[in-house]
């Protein structure tokens, strides 16, 4: 199999996208949600920070709570997610930090079928892994491409052989909208930041003119 670092294609994140950010939330809490937490996150806070109203998130996003201020948790037991899994599935609060954007937009771009995994399917980047491909209805499933080096037979890629609901453009659309949002949920006061830092260079810029100007006038009777 080709190095994971080969693999890794640009997820191209932007969180100021709050179009994106709000579709890649829709996708999370409908795919994601019923396995993994985002126990770092509230839900009011993030209908702050996406542009929804309290009464939109509660209404179309809220499947696993029952209050706007609760984290992003699911009920599941921890006993049966390992049963059922092998392991218990991450918390995905901070997998954007811990792994990198293109990695998880690269992840959930490449499952193949695996007639030796328990789950039928198998990842370019994370081999063997215990995850199902929770987004093949969208997909669809692919089979692995290979390349011949030498005596060596390399996965170099994936062939979707039976397609999903969406096209591979609108299928790449909606990882990279749910690459946004664990971004995001990875670290929210990025938004933050990028709202006051032109306000911050704006003030830098006039306080530099204002220095020197008064430079000018301590230093006009020296001359």
């Amino acid at each position: 199999m080709a190095s994971e670092e080969s693999l890794l294609e640009k997820a191209n994140v932007n969180p100021a996208d709050q179009a994106s950010l709000q579709k890649g939330a829709r996708t999370f809490i409908n795919y994601c949600l019923n396995c993994h937490n985002a126990a770092f996150m509230r839900y009011n806070r993030m209908a702050q920070d996406l542009g929804l109203s309290e009464e939109e998130v509660t209404k179309n996003l809220m499947f696993a709570s029952t209050k706007i201020g609760e984290t992003m948790t699911v009920a599941m037991p921890r006993a049966d997610a390992k049963k059922w899994f092998g392991t218990i599935p991450p918390d995905l609060s901070v997998i954007a930090r811990a792994r990198g954007a293109d990695w998880i937009y690269t992840y959930l771009k490449s499952f193949y079928l695996d007639p030796n995994r328990p789950t039928g399917v198998n990842n370019l980047v994370f081999k063997d892994v215990g995850m199902p491909h929770v987004l093949w209805g969208l997909q669809g499933y692919a089979e692995p491409v290979f390349a011949v080096h030498g005596t060596e037979k390399v996965i170099t890629g994936t062939k979707v052989v039976t397609p999903g609901l969406q096209t591979p453009a609108q299928y790449d659309e909606t990882v990279h909208d749910l690459t946004n949002f664990l971004a995001y949920v990875g670290e929210p006061s990025k938004l933050d930041r990028l709202r006051l830092g032109p306000w911050v260079m704006l003030f830098l810029l006039v306080f530099v003119v204002l220095t020197y100007l008064l430079k000018k006038e301590f230093w006009r009777d020296v001359h």
